[in-house]
């Protein structure tokens, strides 16, 4: 009776998730009523874990295709009935059909993953997650929801780092989504609140210094043509430019001149760049390597988030004015730079979230990419911190699970 009774309870979850997903798909991950759904998330998830959590899926799984049959599909399909993907009437049976093909996706979808259907590297990663992970990310999240110090404000933008994404919202909704590229674990996105002033076109790209030493004089002793083959040029005192051949790069270890890269197609911010003044002199920027869009883990980038799409994030962001998308792309096409002020600046806010609840009523996490879902690494990752840039560190102890209350609701 107990048993059919759990069984019963979550087929209908699962249906209303599936009635709600159509109506609540637009709204924002990252709004006012992100920390009340999220705490009903870590609620159903402690329900999980005091249940026994879920158990490890076999490797084998990779190996299955639609028709498969045997006991890796039985051991799958009771994975993700576990986790609310499979509703449990479908438990029934050992063959990989479409219901667990869809099973997956759903799973896929709410790990930022690409939806296949199928079981990859990836996908079988996250699957072997235990449940007491996905409650710690959930509850390192309220606990940075709770002093995020952001006003959400009738626009916004909203880049969640952990999910290397972009949202563009509405009075509530979301109006535009966009994949994004944000920072490796070695150079990492800031958290930060700022607000997006101007839209650059064909914009010129200044080194930052770090680069330079990390990444530019490296280059140069290897070849000695990088420079110009990148259209960069060096510029010293009044931007006088200097000869890359007299400079004695074997033995250069600090910059005494600034590398400036030229605009065009091949300029790292690519041909549109989204200024949002702040003191850690990141930004939203186009780029020319569009491929890096297809990879499900998109932290390549020195701290500054490229977002595909992104001149329709621009037009979106200068609505009520002449520059419509088509607009945006003649002037791009004439080559020469231009800067178009916003009539009224955008808050925009880099947050760090691997685990919440979204509007559609699915459960999403994201992998800890620099570890910060811990104690200190919360202290650095909220907004009203206003901390330094965030830095991987150590591991250390996962954080206590609180027993929710109705105090945590206020």
């Amino acid at each position: 009776m107990p048993v059919r009774f759990v069984k019963t309870s979550i087929a209908t979850a699962f249906a209303l998730l599936l009635g709600v997903a159509g109506a609540r798909a637009n709204e924002p991950s990252y709004g006012p009523n992100t920390y009340d759904r999220t705490l009903e998330a870590l609620i159903a998830h402690e329900d999980i874990a005091n249940r026994g959590g879920w158990p490890k899926v076999p490797s084998s799984v990779m190996a299955l295709r639609l028709d498969a049959q045997g006991p890796d599909v039985m051991a799958l399909k009771h994975r993700l009935m576990l986790s609310g993907d499979l509703p449990p009437a479908l438990l029934q049976g050992d063959i990989y059909d479409e219901a667990v093909v869809a099973a997956v996706q759903r799973f896929q979808q709410r790990h930022g993953l690409s939806t296949l259907g199928s079981v990859g590297r990836l996908t079988l990663k996250a699957l072997n997650v235990p449940v007491e992970v996905r409650l710690n990310q959930l509850t390192a999240t309220l606990e940075r929801l709770k002093g995020n110090g952001f006003v959400f404000a009738g626009r916004y933008v909203v880049v969640n780092i952990p999910g290397a994404s972009v949202e563009a919202v509405e009075n509530g909704v979301v109006q535009r989504r966009h994949l994004a590229v944000v920072g490796r674990a070695d150079r990492p996105s800031p958290v930060l609140q700022a607000s997006i002033t101007s839209i650059n076109l064909n914009p010129y790209w200044t080194a930052p210094t770090s680069i330079v030493k990390a990444d530019i004089i490296p280059k140069m002793r290897k070849e000695p043509d990088f420079l110009a083959k990148s259209h960069m040029k060096l510029l010293g005192a009044e931007n006088r430019e200097i000869d890359p051949a007299t400079v004695d790069w074997a033995n250069l270890k600090a910059p005494y001149f600034t590398v400036r890269q030229d605009p065009g197609p091949l300029n790292a911010l690519g041909q549109l760049k989204i200024d949002m003044p702040n003191g850690e002199a990141v930004f939203l920027h186009d780029t020319p390597k569009k491929t890096l869009f297809r990879s499900d883990l998109r932290f390549n980038s020195s701290g500054c988030a490229r977002v595909e799409g992104v001149r329709d994030l621009a037009a979106w962001l200068l609505e009520g004015t002449e520059w419509t998308e088509p607009a945006i792309e003649a002037e791009i096409a004439k080559g020469e730079r231009k800067n178009i002020a916003l009539k009224k600046p955008v808050p925009v806010a880099w947050v760090y979230l691997t685990g919440w609840q979204s509007g559609d009523g699915l459960v999403q996490f994201r992998e800890d990419i620099y570890g910060l879902d811990t104690p200190q690494g919360i202290v650095t990752s909220t907004i009203a911190a206003r901390k330094p840039r965030p830095k991987p560190e150590a591991k250390a102890a996962p954080l206590p699970v609180p027993r929710p209350a109705a105090a945590a609701l206020n």
